[in-house]
């Protein structure tokens, strides 16, 4: 048998990489191959369509394995399994204890407790922490930066006093003073002295660690994926230094931190920036000389994003959400936090905080994404996209640096500047949906109204603050829905829904397209749209719109056919209801000539389109 197959493979020579462009060369009839195959990322590097065992081979990344520095193929070598963690407000100690005991029923295995700092007494501990057994359950903690000094000897009283075995304890007190510095621009680098001090409370502790580096914050203000990944990397970097500067050991420094990451729907990518991740802050802590290459392991929680959430449509959230978690399970993260779908406009109840955690078990009981350590390894996309995402992350960490390290860069502005720019530039792309949102900027419900539905402001406990007269630059963001969801619910309280009615008439195919496209289009402001199956006359389709109460006429045709039709329609439409073209035809200078000035096509601002549409109809 082994010899009919070897004669077999021998009879096919191998095609070479010429050979396969030389092909699809052939099936682009002349079209030019970077413009139509290769994807141009936001990430500072080009991905071709396809790649072959000669340029991973040049790769070092897959000559590592699971366990092992630099640890790109994930911090564990039996298994993959992570922590279902699920963080719980907790205003009242009570009923965050009760609410805590329960989902440890409902698989959740790591908790996250967000405690005011005016909350922050031993009372308030032990009241939250009765009944949990604290080697069993993974313990995070997030206060005000300036009482978590005073949480930290609270948690290590109660642990010796409860008799915890201090190998077995295992969580982190979120403690990341710079994160204000670069979010709002306060001056808190006052507070980074505390930083040797939480090292030294938690030392005994191996599995409890103390000082996070929360570059989920930029994820959910827009940054991109390398962004995200380099700025991790010199954010951690800050850190390192300030420790082991104040003589702190730097092994002990790095078991200490934890970096809390963002995860998008751009599934292989996100995927990737872990591996990349783990491989860059492998090299950096190497750096510092520690005593084992443990210690050079990164620990990431990952968060599913916030800033590609809609208010409109939100069950797709799910959809987002489910694709994010999985991306940070097949990387191999510590623990993931799947935010509830309704997040962004309620507070999260029982049936949303259910999915998200359902989201993680179904990913391990019956997907059995727990099994297999790195599953994507190997793969030559992954493995080219990870260190091409570990190139240009390093030459952000690097230009960091030349500007003094993170700390420095954050002071002089330059981080949020440039997630700024990214942020504007991302809802510049999503008003012309070159990025797409289902369900806001592409295929809206068309009958979904809000029902009092509203964005939730910051909740953050920081009223009573003045950013404004931060001594630093802040980073301002919104999600990326905020613009369509504002414009919609506009149109939801004036009153008075548009109607937007589809003049369809003449090449079958054109008209229905252009129909489809056009309902879409204007749907996306909360316009009620009415589609046809076609007209025999122009003046047939404006009797009928008006007669439904049209506020909106579209003509919807070929472009050859626009030249016969648009003029004649809009002239017996005479003004009693908006005109509008679906398309950019050759002959539109004609059309406009003759009064016409609306226009709705691919290339069209949508956004800004769909708010002078408003003005037009006298919605402000």
């Amino acid at each position: 048998m082994s010899n009919i197959r070897e004669k077999l493979f021998s009879e096919f020579k191998a095609p070479t990489t010429q050979d396969w462009l030389d092909k699809i060369q052939v099936d682009l009839k002349g079209a030019d191959f970077n413009k139509r195959l290769v994807w141009r990322t936001n990430e500072g590097f080009d991905v071709p369509p396809f790649y072959r065992m000669e340029d991973v081979r040049k790769l070092s990344t897959p000559d590592s394995l699971p366990g092992e520095f630099p640890y790109v193929r994930g911090n564990k070598k039996h298994g993959n399994d992570w922590l279902v963690r699920q963080n719980i407000t907790a205003d009242a100690a009570a009923a965050a204890n009760a609410k805590a005991r329960d989902v440890l029923q409902r698989g959740v295995d790591s908790l996250g407790f967000r405690i005011p700092g005016g909350c922050v007494d031993a009372g308030f501990v032990e009241t939250l922490l009765d009944g949990i057994d604290c080697e069993s359950v993974e313990l995070n903690f997030n206060t005000c930066k300036r009482h978590a000094l005073d949480l930290a000897c609270i948690l290590t009283a109660y642990f010796e006093r409860k008799g915890y075995d201090k190998t077995k304890v295992s969580g982190s007190l979120e403690w990341d003073p710079i994160e204000k510095m670069v979010m709002k621009g306060r001056d808190v680098s006052q507070i980074l002295e505390l930083a040797p001090r939480m090292i030294e409370a938690f030392k005994d502790y191996p599995k409890f660690r103390c000082v996070s580096v929360n570059v989920v914050s930029l994820n959910n203000a827009g940054a991109y994926i390398v962004q995200e990944l380099g700025y991790a990397i010199a954010w951690g970097n800050e850190y390192m230094n300030l420790l082991t500067e104040a003589g702190v050991d730097a092994a002990l420094a790095a078991s200490k931190l934890t970096f809390n990451m963002g995860v998008s729907e751009n599934f292989f990518m996100e995927l990737a920036k872990f591996r990349a991740a783990r491989l860059l802050w492998a090299d950096v802590v190497k750096q510092y000389g520690p005593a084992t290459d443990e210690a050079c392991m990164m620990c990431v929680n990952a968060f599913t994003s916030r800033y590609n959430m809609t208010l409109f449509d939100s069950y797709v959230n799910m959809l987002r959400s489910q694709t994010e978690t999985m991306s940070a399970a097949l990387a191999g993260v510590h623990s993931i936090v799947v935010t509830p779908f309704d997040a962004v406009y309620e507070e999260p109840n029982d049936f949303s905080e259910r999915i998200a955690r359902n989201q993680q078990l179904l990913l391990k009981e019956e997907s059995h994404f727990d099994k297999v350590v790195d599953p994507a390894a190997g793969s030559y996309f992954v493995e080219e996209l990870t260190t091409s995402l570990a190139t240009e992350g390093w030459k952000i960490f690097l230009g960091v640096e030349e500007k003094g390290g993170f700390l420095e860069a954050v002071k002089a502005g330059v981080v949020q500047d440039d997630v700024n720019a990214t942020n504007v530039k991302r809802h510049e792309a999503a008003a012309k949906r070159k990025e797409f949102l289902l369900g806001t900027n592409q295929f809206p419900n068309f009958t979904e109204l809000s029902d009092g539905k509203r964005p939730i402001t910051c909740k953050c406990g920081c009223e009573g603050r003045n950013d404004s007269e931060a001594p630093y630059k802040p980073i301002i963001s919104t999600r990326l829905a905020a613009d369509y969801e504002d414009l919609r619910i506009k149109v939801e309280e004036s009153g008075k829904t548009p109607v937007a009615f589809m003049l369809t008439i003449g090449n079958l195919a054109m008209r229905q397209a252009r129909a489809q496209f056009s309902c879409n289009f204007l749907a996306c402001a909360g316009y009620q749209v009415v589609d046809n199956l076609g007209f025999d006359t122009v003046e047939e389709g404006v009797d009928a719109a008006l007669a439904a109460g049209a506020d909106i006429v579209v003509l919807c045709s070929s472009d050859d056919e626009y030249a016969q039709y648009a003029v004649p329609a809009y002239k017996y439409l005479d003004g009693r209801a908006m005109f509008v073209v679906a398309g950019a035809p050759a002959c539109a200078d004609e059309l406009k000539a003759a009064g016409i000035e609306n226009f709705i096509h691919v290339r069209c601002n949508v956004l800004e389109t769909l708010k002078e549409y408003n003005n037009k109809l006298g919605i402000k």
